[in-house]
């Protein structure tokens, strides 16, 4: 399923264009701190993959743990280099392709 344009961000990682999102409002997981923060990013043209990055933090907006993770775009070009190492191919037509990032990879990710 293709990310919708409105609230995404564009990045350049390598001269590819990329879009990513981060969900608006914390689902009722997030918000109670049993889910991961997430990040979806896609191809800005011809999306067919998208990657789907869950955070080992809470979200900042999470109702009742406090975090102080902000996610950065140099960040998210970590992420996105990151989930293609592991296989990611955002041109190809295929379900989303879903990263977890344990603590120990997330050295900037979550950092102000």
């Amino acid at each position: 399923m293709a990310l919708p344009k409105k609230g995404t961000r564009l990045i350049e990682v390598d001269g590819i264009a990329y879009r990513w999102l981060i969900r608006g409002k914390p689902t009722y997981s997030q918000g109670n701190a049993w889910a991961p923060m997430t990040v979806a990013i896609e191809l800005s043209l011809k999306a067919r993959q998208s990657l789907v990055v869950e955070l080992s933090d809470t979200r900042p907006d999470s109702w009742l743990e406090a975090s102080s993770a902000q996610i950065k775009s140099a960040q998210v070009a970590e992420l996105i280099r990151l989930g293609l190492a592991h296989g990611w191919q955002p041109s190809k037509p295929r379900p989303p392709y879903v990263l977890r990032v344990p603590s120990a990879q997330t050295s900037t990710i979550g950092e102000k």
